[in-house]
C-alpha cells in the first residue's frame, strides 16, 4: 500500500511539473518582448507600458486572498484550472489588444490568471511530496520552469519581428495554448489528501480565528514574508529591468550580449539547481538564504565592476555574465528553501492562503523593483542604486539569521525529516488518494 500512495505522489508530481514546465515555455515566447511591444509595436508609450506592469501587481491584490481561500476549501486542482484559462484569456486578449484600456484590461486578466495559478502550484507541489522529498520537488519544478522559459524565448527571438504586429500577435497566441495545456494536464490529476493525525499548532487550533488573522498572529510567517520582499525586490524585481537598463545605458553592452547574460543565467541554474539541493539537504534553509545574500552582493559588485570599463571591452562583458551567473546561484540556493518553509509553518488547513500571501509578497516586490531601476538609473544615478541594492543583500544576510531566532526547527531543517507529508510546522498526516 505504502508503495502505490508513493506511486500515485510520484505520478502526480510528475504531471504538475511538466503542465508548469509548458506554461513557463509559452512565457518564455513574450515575457522578454511585452514592453517592446506595448511602448513600440502597438505605440501606446513608456507610461502604458509600465501601467501593464502596475497592473500585474494591482491582479495579484484582488485575487490573491480569494484564491487562497478557494484552495483551501476547493483545493488546489480547480482554483489552478481556473488561473490557467484566465492567463490564456489574458494572453490571447493581449495580441489582439491596439488601445490603451483594451492592453490594460488584458494585463489585468493575465496578471489575476499567473497570480491565481501560483500558489494552486505550490500547493500540488506540497501535496505531492513528503517532508524528504519537498525541497527537491521545489528545486526542480524551478528548473524545469527556468529551462522551459529560457527554450521558448529563445525560439520566440527567431520568430519576433516588432515591424509585423502579427509576430506578436502569434506568440500570445503560442502562450494562450501552453496556458490551457497546463490546464488539461493538470485538471485530472489525482493528488492525495492530508488528514491531520497529530496535535495541531496553536495558530492551526484556533478554528474561530479568522484566516489572515491566523497567519498575520504567526511571527515566523511574517518575518519570512518580509524577508521574501527583500529578495524578490532586491533580484527578480530587478533582473529584467533595472539590470538590464544599468547594462545597456551604463555599461554600454549591446542587447546581444545582455541575452547572453540571461542564458548564463539560465544555464548556471539548470547546471547548479540539483548539486545544490544536496548541499542544502544537510544544513539549516537559513543559512541558505543568508548565503544568498552574499551571493547577490557579489553579483552587484561584479556590476560595479562592469561599470569602470568600456562597454565593448571583454572586461565589461565578462564582469555582467558574472553578474547574471551570480543571480543563477542565488536562485538555485532559494529554490529547495523558500516554498518548503512555507509548507512547513502552514497549518494543513490553510496551505492555500499561507502560499497565496507568499505569492502576493512576491508579485507586489516584483512590480515595485522595476521602479527604483529605471528611476536610478534613468536619473544617472547608477552608483546610488548598485549601493541601495548591495544594502538589500546585506539586509538578506542579516533578516535570514534573524529569523532562524522564531523559525520552528522543522521549517529550518533542523531536525531529521521523517518520510510523511508534512503541512505545518507540528503536522504529521496520512496520505489518502483523492478523488
Amino acid at each position: 500500500m505504502a508503495i502505490t500512495r508513493e506511486n500515485t505522489m510520484q505520478g502526480a508530481l510528475r504531471r504538475v511539473q511538466v503542465g508548469n514546465a509548458l506554461s513557463a515555455f509559452g512565457s518564455g515566447f513574450t515575457l522578454p518582448y511585452m514592453f517592446v511591444y506595448v511602448e513600440h509595436v502597438r505605440g501606446l508609450g513608456s507610461l502604458t507600458a509600465w501601467l501593464v506592469f502596475t497592473l500585474f501587481a494591482a491582479a495579484a491584490l484582488v485575487v490573491l486572498p480569494l484564491g487562497g481561500r478557494g484552495i483551501d476549501r476547493f483545493g488546489p486542482r480547480p482554483v489552478l484550472v481556473a488561473g490557467a484559462v484566465l492567463t490564456a484569456l489574458g494572453a490571447a486578449s493581449f495580441g489582439l489588444a491596439t488601445t490603451h484600456w483594451t492592453i490594460l484590461l488584458a494585463a489585468f486578466l493575465f496578471g489575476a490568471g499567473v497570480t491565481t495559478c501560483q500558489p494552486a502550484l505550490a500547493t500540488m507541489v506540497v501535496r505531492c511530496s513528503t517532508r524528504t522529498t519537498r525541497a527537491h520537488a521545489f528545486a526542480l519544478q524551478f528548473t524545469l520552469v527556468n529551462l522551459g522559459m529560457g527554450i521558448g524565448a529563445m525560439i520566440g527571438g527567431q520568430i519576433v519581428d516588432v515591424s509585423r504586429p502579427g509576430s506578436l500577435t502569434l506568440l500570445f497566441s503560442i502562450e494562450a495554448v501552453m496556458f490551457l495545456v497546463l490546464a488539461a494536464v493538470t485538471g485530472s490529476v489525482r493528488l492525495p489528501a492530508v488528514s491531520v493525525v497529530a496535535e495541531e499548532s496553536p495558530a492551526a487550533a484556533e478554528r474561530g480565528r479568522s484566516d489572515f488573522r491566523t497567519l498575520l498572529g504567526d511571527h515566523a510567517m511574517v518575518k519570512l514574508s518580509v524577508l521574501a520582499g527583500l529578495i524578490f525586490f532586491a533580484c527578480y524585481g530587478q533582473f529584467e529591468s533595472g539590470v538590464a537598463a544599468y547594462a545597456t545605458s551604463t555599461v554600454g553592452i549591446s542587447p546581444s550580449a545582455l541575452g547572453l547574460g540571461l542564458g548564463v543565467n539560465t544555464f548556471a541554474i539548470v547546471l547548479l539547481q540539483m548539486v545544490v539541493v544536496r548541499i542544502t539537504s544537510r544544513r539549516r534553509r537559513t543559512t541558505a538564504i543568508a548565503a544568498t545574500g552574499v551571493v547577490w552582493l557579489a553579483a552587484w559588485i561584479f556590476a560595479a565592476v562592469a561599470g569602470l570599463f568600456h562597454g565593448g571591452s571583454f572586461a565589461a562583458i565578462g564582469s555582467m555574465m558574472m553578474t547574471y551567473a551570480l543571480f543563477g546561484v542565488g536562485e538555485a540556493l532559494l529554490a529547495p528553501t523558500l516554498g518548503p518553509i512555507v509548507a512547513d509553518l502552514a497549518p494543513a488547513r490553510l496551505l492555500g492562503t499561507y502560499n497565496a500571501a507568499f505569492a502576493l509578497v512576491k508579485q507586489v516586490a516584483i512590480a515595485l523593483g522595476p521602479a527604483l531601476g529605471v528611476l536610478l538609473v534613468g536619473a544617472g544615478l547608477s552608483t546610488v542604486y548598485l549601493a541601495a541594492l548591495a544594502l538589500c543583500c546585506v539586509a538578506i544576510t542579516v533578516a535570514a539569521w534573524r529569523l532562524r531566532r522564531v523559525l520552528p526547527a522543522v521549517a529550518d531543517n533542523a531536525v531529521p525529516a521523517r518520510s510523511t507529508v508534512v503541512a505545518g510546522s507540528q503536522h504529521t498526516v496520512e496520505l489518502a488518494t483523492a478523488a
